[in-house]
C-alpha cells in the first residue's frame, strides 16, 4: 500500500530526466518488479512467459522493458531486494494473499465464460514474487551488471537508509513510505511514461511544519502496512491533531483511542532494520549477449518479445554521456 494518504501531504514536483541525469538510484526492487510483472501478465499472452516446464517468468520480460529507461537517461540503478517479512506486516500479507485467491477464483470463472480480457486483468492481480521470479530477476540483473543489495527486512527502508547516508542520490519507489523511512529524495513514476515525480522529505516537513517523527505519527493515525488507522481519520485531520496535541500519544489520549502495536510501528519507521554491509560499483558493463541468452535460451522467452528492450539497452551504451557503460 505504501500509505497513499501521504500523497495529500507530500511535497511533490515534476522533474525532467535531464535534471537527474548522472544520478544513482536505489530502487525498491519488489515495488518496481511487481508493477512490471503485473503489466506484463495483463497485456502479454501466457505462453510468452511460461516455460515448457510450466515456470512463469513474466518478470524477465518486464525487466527488459523497464531497465532501458534508466540507461537511456544516464541513471545508475541499484536494486534493493526485501529480506524477511516484518512480523507486524503479517496481516497485510495475509490480506494480499486472500485478494489473490479471490482474484484467481474470479479468473477461472471468466475463463469458463470465455471472457479472455477479464481473465487477463484478474491474472495480473494474482501475481506474487515467487522463488523463480526472485532467482531469475537477480540472474538477469547480474548479467546486465546492475548492482543488487539484499535488505535485512523492508527494501524501501534499506534504500532510504542508503540515500540518507549519501551513498545514492535518490530512492526509486512508487510508495510514500520512503518519507517515513527518512529518504531525502524519492523519484516516483519510474515505471510510468513521461518524466518522474520528485518527493522531497525536507520540503514536506517544512511545508507541514512538523518533524519526521510527527509525520510518522500522522501516517500511523491514517493507517500503514503495519497497522490499522483510526476510523474516520484522514491525512488532514491527522495533521491538525498531531500539531494540536504534539504527537501520536497525545492524539490517542485526546480521542480515547487505541492503535495496536503503535509503539512498535513507530519504532519500525524511526529505526528500521537496515544494514551498512553493502558495496556496489556504479561503472556498469552490461553483457547484453549473455543477458539475451539467459532470457531467450535458458528461460525460453521468445526472442521477438524482448528484442526491442535489448536493442534499447544496446543503443544506450553508445549514447553520449553513457560512456561508463561501453
Amino acid at each position: 500500500m505504501g500509505n497513499a494518504d501521504l500523497r495529500a501531504l507530500a511535497a511533490l514536483s515534476d522533474v525532467s530526466f535531464d535534471d537527474v541525469a548522472g544520478s544513482v538510484v536505489a530502487v525498491d526492487a519488489h515495488n518496481w518488479l511487481y508493477r512490471y510483472l503485473t503489466t506484463t501478465v495483463k497485456f502479454t499472452r501466457e505462453e510468452v512467459y511460461t516455460t515448457a516446464a510450466g515456470e512463469e517468468v513474466a518478470n524477465l520480460v518486464g525487466i527488459v522493458q523497464g531497465l532501458p529507461k534508466f540507461f537511456e537517461h544516464d541513471l545508475v540503478p541499484i536494486f534493493v531486494f526485501d529480506g524477511g517479512v516484518t512480523e507486524m506486516k503479517d496481516a497485510e500479507v495475509s490480506e494480499r494473499r486472500a485478494r489473490r485467491e479471490k482474484a484467481e477464483e474470479r479468473r477461472e470463472e471468466a475463463l469458463e465464460r470465455g471472457d479472455a480480457m477479464e481473465a487477463a486483468r484478474l491474472e495480473a492481480q494474482t501475481q506474487r514474487l515467487t522463488d523463480v521470479i526472485q532467482e531469475t530477476s537477480r540472474g538477469l540483473l547480474e548479467r546486465l551488471d546492475v548492482p543488487v543489495v539484499e535488505a535485512p527486512a523492508e527494501g524501501e527502508a534499506q534504500a532510504s537508509y542508503m540515500s540518507a547516508r549519501g551513498d545514492v542520490d535518490y530512492v526509486g519507489s512508487e510508495d510514500y513510505d520512503t518519507l517515513l523511512f527518512g529518504a531525502p529524495y524519492t523519484l516516483r513514476q519510474l515505471t510510468s511514461k513521461g518524466d518522474p515525480e520528485l518527493m522531497d522529505l525536507e520540503a514536506t516537513l517544512a511545508d507541514l511544519d512538523v518533524t519526521r517523527e510527527q509525520l510518522i505519527d500522522i501516517a500511523i493515525l491514517c493507517g500503514t502496512d503495519f497497522n490499522e488507522g483510526i476510523s474516520g481519520v484522514g491525512p488532514k485531520t491527522a495533521l491538525k491533531e498531531v500539531k494540536e496535541y504534539g504527537d501520536l500519544w497525545g492524539v490517542l489520549e485526546a480521542r480515547d483511542a487505541y492503535v495496536e502495536n503503535a509503539d512498535r510501528v513507530r519504532e519500525l519507521f524511526v529505526d528500521p532494520p537496515v544494514t551498512d554491509d553493502y558495496e556496489f560499483d556504479t561503472d556498469l558493463s552490461p553483457d547484453v549477449d549473455a543477458a539475451r541468452a539467459y532470457v531467450t535460451e535458458e528461460w525460453e522467452v521468445p526472442a521477438d518479445e524482448v528484442a526491442r528492450g535489448f536493442e534499447r539497452i544496446e543503443e544506450s551504451l553508445v549514447q553520449t554521456g553513457l560512456d561508463q557503460w561501453t
